[in-house]
Protein backbone atom coordinates (compact mmCIF):
# COMPACT_ATOMS: atom_id res chain seq x y z
CA UNK A 1 0.00 0.00 0.00
CA UNK A 2 1.31 3.45 -0.95
CA UNK A 3 0.61 6.86 0.49
CA UNK A 4 -0.50 8.01 -2.95
CA UNK A 5 -3.26 5.39 -3.01
CA UNK A 6 -4.67 6.68 0.27
CA UNK A 7 -4.45 10.27 -0.94
CA UNK A 8 -6.39 9.33 -4.06
CA UNK A 9 -8.99 7.45 -2.01
CA UNK A 10 -9.53 10.38 0.38
CA UNK A 11 -9.53 12.79 -2.55
CA UNK A 12 -12.37 10.92 -4.26
CA UNK A 13 -14.37 10.89 -1.01
CA UNK A 14 -13.88 14.61 -0.35
CA UNK A 15 -14.40 15.80 -3.94
CA UNK A 16 -17.39 13.59 -4.60
CA UNK A 17 -16.16 11.46 -7.47
CA UNK A 18 -13.31 10.28 -9.67
CA UNK A 19 -13.49 13.11 -12.22
CA UNK A 20 -13.54 15.91 -9.64
CA UNK A 21 -10.75 14.25 -7.64
CA UNK A 22 -8.60 13.81 -10.74
CA UNK A 23 -8.92 17.53 -11.50
CA UNK A 24 -8.20 18.57 -7.90
CA UNK A 25 -5.23 16.21 -7.55
CA UNK A 26 -3.84 17.02 -11.03
CA UNK A 27 -3.74 13.39 -12.08
CA UNK A 28 -5.14 11.62 -15.13
CA UNK A 29 -8.40 9.86 -14.32
CA UNK A 30 -7.27 6.48 -15.74
CA UNK A 31 -4.24 6.59 -13.40
CA UNK A 32 -6.52 7.43 -10.49
CA UNK A 33 -8.84 4.55 -11.32
CA UNK A 34 -5.96 2.08 -11.64
CA UNK A 35 -4.55 3.18 -8.29
CA UNK A 36 -7.89 2.70 -6.54
CA UNK A 37 -8.35 -0.67 -8.22
CA UNK A 38 -4.96 -1.75 -6.91
CA UNK A 39 -5.84 -0.52 -3.42
CA UNK A 40 -9.12 -2.44 -3.48
CA UNK A 41 -7.23 -5.56 -4.55
CA UNK A 42 -4.69 -5.18 -1.74
CA UNK A 43 -7.37 -4.56 0.90
CA UNK A 44 -9.65 -7.23 -0.58
CA UNK A 45 -12.70 -4.96 -0.35
CA UNK A 46 -14.74 -2.84 -2.74
CA UNK A 47 -14.37 0.84 -1.81
CA UNK A 48 -16.74 2.29 -4.39
CA UNK A 49 -19.79 1.07 -6.24
CA UNK A 50 -19.78 2.28 -9.86
CA UNK A 51 -23.31 3.37 -10.79
CA UNK A 52 -23.14 4.57 -14.37
CA UNK A 53 -20.56 7.38 -14.32
CA UNK A 54 -21.04 7.94 -10.58
CA UNK A 55 -18.95 6.44 -7.77
CA UNK A 56 -20.75 5.76 -4.48
CA UNK A 57 -18.90 4.78 -1.31
CA UNK A 58 -19.48 1.17 -0.30
CA UNK A 59 -20.03 0.21 3.33
CA UNK A 60 -16.36 -0.77 3.53
CA UNK A 61 -15.36 2.54 1.94
CA UNK A 62 -17.36 4.49 4.53
CA UNK A 63 -15.75 2.50 7.34
CA UNK A 64 -12.23 3.09 6.02
CA UNK A 65 -12.44 6.75 4.94
CA UNK A 66 -11.82 8.25 8.38
CA UNK A 67 -9.07 5.73 9.09
CA UNK A 68 -7.36 6.63 5.81
CA UNK A 69 -7.37 10.31 6.81
CA UNK A 70 -5.76 9.39 10.13
CA UNK A 71 -3.09 7.25 8.46
CA UNK A 72 -2.18 10.17 6.21
CA UNK A 73 -2.03 12.43 9.25
CA UNK A 74 0.19 9.91 11.04
CA UNK A 75 2.59 9.95 8.10
CA UNK A 76 2.64 13.75 8.18
CA UNK A 77 3.29 13.62 11.92
CA UNK A 78 6.21 11.24 11.39
CA UNK A 79 7.71 13.55 8.80
CA UNK A 80 7.20 16.61 11.02
CA UNK A 81 8.73 14.81 14.02
CA UNK A 82 11.84 13.94 12.02
CA UNK A 83 12.12 17.52 10.80
CA UNK A 84 11.63 18.93 14.30
CA UNK A 85 14.69 17.08 15.61
CA UNK A 86 16.87 19.67 13.97
CA UNK A 87 14.53 22.63 13.51
CA UNK A 88 12.20 22.70 16.52
CA UNK A 89 8.47 22.03 16.28
CA UNK A 90 7.29 22.28 12.69
CA UNK A 91 4.46 21.08 10.51
CA UNK A 92 0.87 21.86 9.60
CA UNK A 93 -2.15 21.67 11.88
CA UNK A 94 -5.76 21.76 10.68
CA UNK A 95 -8.16 23.52 13.05
CA UNK A 96 -11.97 23.64 12.87
CA UNK A 97 -13.55 26.75 14.38
CA UNK A 98 -16.85 28.54 14.54
CA UNK A 99 -16.69 32.19 13.43
CA UNK A 100 -16.36 33.79 16.86
CA UNK A 101 -13.77 31.24 17.98
CA UNK A 102 -11.87 31.93 14.76
CA UNK A 103 -11.36 35.46 16.08
CA UNK A 104 -10.55 34.54 19.66
CA UNK A 105 -8.81 32.48 20.78
CA UNK A 106 -7.64 31.08 17.43
CA UNK A 107 -6.23 34.35 16.07
CA UNK A 108 -4.33 34.98 19.28
CA UNK A 109 -2.94 31.44 19.35
CA UNK A 110 -1.76 31.70 15.74
CA UNK A 111 0.02 34.97 16.58
CA UNK A 112 1.75 33.33 19.54
CA UNK A 113 2.79 30.26 17.52
CA UNK A 114 4.22 32.55 14.84
CA UNK A 115 6.62 33.93 17.44
CA UNK A 116 7.42 30.72 19.32
CA UNK A 117 7.22 28.12 16.53
CA UNK A 118 7.58 29.79 13.12
CA UNK A 119 7.82 26.35 11.50
CA UNK A 120 4.14 25.64 12.29
CA UNK A 121 1.46 26.48 9.75
CA UNK A 122 -2.11 26.69 11.09
CA UNK A 123 -4.91 26.10 8.61
CA UNK A 124 -8.45 26.93 9.80
CA UNK A 125 -11.69 25.48 8.50
CA UNK A 126 -14.95 27.33 9.21
CA UNK A 127 -17.82 25.50 10.88
CA UNK A 128 -21.37 26.68 11.50
CA UNK A 129 -21.83 24.93 14.82
CA UNK A 130 -20.17 22.98 17.62
CA UNK A 131 -21.67 19.78 16.18
CA UNK A 132 -19.86 20.43 12.89
CA UNK A 133 -16.58 21.16 14.69
CA UNK A 134 -16.78 17.87 16.60
CA UNK A 135 -17.65 15.97 13.39
CA UNK A 136 -14.58 17.38 11.61
CA UNK A 137 -12.32 16.26 14.47
CA UNK A 138 -13.92 12.82 14.71
CA UNK A 139 -13.60 12.31 10.94
CA UNK A 140 -9.92 13.20 11.02
CA UNK A 141 -10.43 16.23 8.76
CA UNK A 142 -9.05 18.43 11.54
CA UNK A 143 -6.85 17.62 14.52
CA UNK A 144 -8.47 20.10 16.89
CA UNK A 145 -11.38 22.48 17.04
CA UNK A 146 -12.66 25.46 19.01
CA UNK A 147 -16.37 26.16 19.47
CA UNK A 148 -19.08 27.47 21.75
CA UNK A 149 -21.57 24.99 23.20
CA UNK A 150 -23.91 24.94 26.17
CA UNK A 151 -23.00 21.28 26.69
CA UNK A 152 -19.50 19.79 26.85
CA UNK A 153 -18.74 18.40 23.35
CA UNK A 154 -18.52 14.62 23.43
CA UNK A 155 -17.60 11.80 21.11
CA UNK A 156 -15.66 8.57 21.15
CA UNK A 157 -11.95 9.29 21.07
CA UNK A 158 -12.07 13.04 21.73
CA UNK A 159 -11.45 15.21 24.78
CA UNK A 160 -12.95 18.66 25.45
CA UNK A 161 -11.33 21.43 27.53
CA UNK A 162 -13.36 24.37 28.84
CA UNK A 163 -11.62 27.58 27.81
CA UNK A 164 -13.87 30.38 29.05
CA UNK A 165 -17.46 31.64 29.00
CA UNK A 166 -17.96 33.63 25.81
CA UNK A 167 -20.29 36.63 26.23
CA UNK A 168 -22.88 37.59 23.61
CA UNK A 169 -23.44 41.29 22.94
CA UNK A 170 -26.11 43.40 21.28
CA UNK A 171 -24.63 45.28 18.29
CA UNK A 172 -26.80 48.02 16.78
CA UNK A 173 -26.55 50.46 13.85
CA UNK A 174 -24.79 53.81 14.54
CA UNK A 175 -27.04 56.21 16.43
CA UNK A 176 -29.35 53.47 17.72
CA UNK A 177 -29.88 53.29 21.50
CA UNK A 178 -27.63 56.34 21.84
CA UNK A 179 -29.19 57.15 25.23
CA UNK A 180 -28.65 53.66 26.59
CA UNK A 181 -25.71 52.84 28.79
CA UNK A 182 -23.13 50.13 28.21
CA UNK A 183 -25.60 47.50 29.47
CA UNK A 184 -29.23 46.93 28.47
CA UNK A 185 -32.05 44.73 29.70
CA UNK A 186 -33.62 42.11 27.47
CA UNK A 187 -36.79 44.19 27.18
CA UNK A 188 -35.04 46.73 24.93
CA UNK A 189 -35.08 44.10 22.16
CA UNK A 190 -38.86 44.30 21.76
CA UNK A 191 -39.71 45.65 18.30
CA UNK A 192 -36.14 45.28 16.95
CA UNK A 193 -35.25 43.76 13.58
CA UNK A 194 -32.20 41.51 13.41
CA UNK A 195 -29.58 40.29 10.93
CA UNK A 196 -28.96 36.64 11.79
CA UNK A 197 -26.91 33.65 10.67
CA UNK A 198 -28.65 30.48 9.52
CA UNK A 199 -30.39 28.16 12.02
CA UNK A 200 -28.44 25.62 14.12
CA UNK A 201 -25.86 28.22 15.18
CA UNK A 202 -25.30 29.46 18.74
CA UNK A 203 -26.40 32.99 17.80
CA UNK A 204 -29.63 31.74 16.24
CA UNK A 205 -30.35 29.66 19.33
CA UNK A 206 -29.87 32.73 21.53
CA UNK A 207 -32.16 34.79 19.27
CA UNK A 208 -34.90 32.15 19.56
CA UNK A 209 -34.50 32.12 23.35
CA UNK A 210 -34.67 35.92 23.62
CA UNK A 211 -37.53 36.16 21.15
CA UNK A 212 -39.52 33.64 23.14
CA UNK A 213 -39.13 35.62 26.36
CA UNK A 214 -39.31 39.21 25.01
CA UNK A 215 -41.50 38.95 21.92
CA UNK A 216 -41.75 41.40 19.02
CA UNK A 217 -38.32 40.50 17.59
CA UNK A 218 -38.23 39.91 13.82
CA UNK A 219 -35.67 38.73 11.27
CA UNK A 220 -34.68 41.45 8.78
CA UNK A 221 -32.07 39.34 6.96
CA UNK A 222 -30.58 35.87 7.20
CA UNK A 223 -26.99 35.25 6.05
CA UNK A 224 -24.99 32.12 5.37
CA UNK A 225 -21.67 33.93 5.82
CA UNK A 226 -21.57 35.41 9.31
CA UNK A 227 -18.95 37.96 8.28
CA UNK A 228 -21.84 39.75 6.53
CA UNK A 229 -23.70 40.46 9.79
CA UNK A 230 -21.63 43.47 10.89
CA UNK A 231 -21.68 45.25 7.47
CA UNK A 232 -25.46 44.84 7.39
CA UNK A 233 -25.79 46.19 10.92
CA UNK A 234 -23.68 49.20 9.94
CA UNK A 235 -26.01 49.84 6.96
CA UNK A 236 -28.97 49.96 9.31
CA UNK A 237 -30.64 46.77 8.11
CA UNK A 238 -31.00 45.46 11.64
CA UNK A 239 -29.28 44.73 14.93
CA UNK A 240 -27.02 41.76 15.56
CA UNK A 241 -26.18 39.35 18.37
CA UNK A 242 -22.42 38.86 18.35
CA UNK A 243 -19.88 37.03 20.52
CA UNK A 244 -17.48 39.29 22.41
CA UNK A 245 -14.66 38.47 19.98
CA UNK A 246 -16.33 40.91 17.55
CA UNK A 247 -16.65 43.77 20.07
CA UNK A 248 -13.50 45.75 19.21
CA UNK A 249 -14.07 45.46 15.47
CA UNK A 250 -17.71 46.54 15.83
CA UNK A 251 -16.79 49.57 17.95
CA UNK A 252 -14.04 50.67 15.58
CA UNK A 253 -16.52 50.45 12.71
CA UNK A 254 -18.92 52.77 14.54
CA UNK A 255 -21.61 50.34 15.69
CA UNK A 256 -23.19 50.57 19.12
CA UNK A 257 -22.10 47.69 21.37
CA UNK A 258 -24.03 46.81 24.53
CA UNK A 259 -23.74 44.11 27.17
CA UNK A 260 -26.87 42.38 28.42
CA UNK A 261 -27.92 42.73 32.06
CA UNK A 262 -27.79 39.99 33.19
CA UNK A 263 -25.06 38.78 30.78
CA UNK A 264 -25.75 36.18 28.07
CA UNK A 265 -22.89 33.69 28.06
CA UNK A 266 -21.93 30.44 26.34
CA UNK A 267 -19.08 28.08 27.33
CA UNK A 268 -16.23 27.90 24.80
CA UNK A 269 -14.38 24.61 24.27
CA UNK A 270 -11.20 23.21 22.76
CA UNK A 271 -11.64 19.67 21.40
CA UNK A 272 -9.05 17.25 20.03
CA UNK A 273 -8.54 13.54 19.47
CA UNK A 274 -7.11 11.42 22.26
CA UNK A 275 -5.11 9.10 20.02
CA UNK A 276 -2.60 10.38 17.48
CA UNK A 277 -1.83 14.08 17.67
CA UNK A 278 1.05 15.70 15.82
CA UNK A 279 3.69 17.90 17.43
CA UNK A 280 2.21 20.92 15.65
CA UNK A 281 -1.27 20.12 16.97
CA UNK A 282 0.12 19.60 20.46
CA UNK A 283 1.77 23.03 20.31
CA UNK A 284 -1.57 24.56 19.26
CA UNK A 285 -3.43 22.79 22.08
CA UNK A 286 -0.84 23.80 24.68
CA UNK A 287 -0.85 27.44 23.54
CA UNK A 288 -4.66 27.55 23.58
CA UNK A 289 -4.90 26.10 27.08
CA UNK A 290 -2.14 28.39 28.36
CA UNK A 291 -3.99 31.40 26.97
CA UNK A 292 -7.24 30.39 28.64
CA UNK A 293 -5.49 30.14 32.00
CA UNK A 294 -4.47 33.83 31.92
Amino acid sequence: MERRQLEYFVGIVEHGGFSAAARALHVAQPSLSRSIGKLEHELEVTLFHRVGRTAVLSAAGEALADRARLVLRDLDALRAAARSLGEGVAGRVEIAATSSSGLEPVTGVIAELRERHPGITVSTTSALSAVEVVAMVLQGRCEAGVCGSAERPAGRGIVAHHLRDEEFLLVVPPGTLSDAGPSVRREVLHGMRFVLPAPATAVRTLFDLLSGSVGGMTVAAEVGDRSMVLPMVLRGIGAGLMPDGWADLARRAGAGVHHFDPPERLPQWLVHRTDVITAAARAFVDATLAGSAH
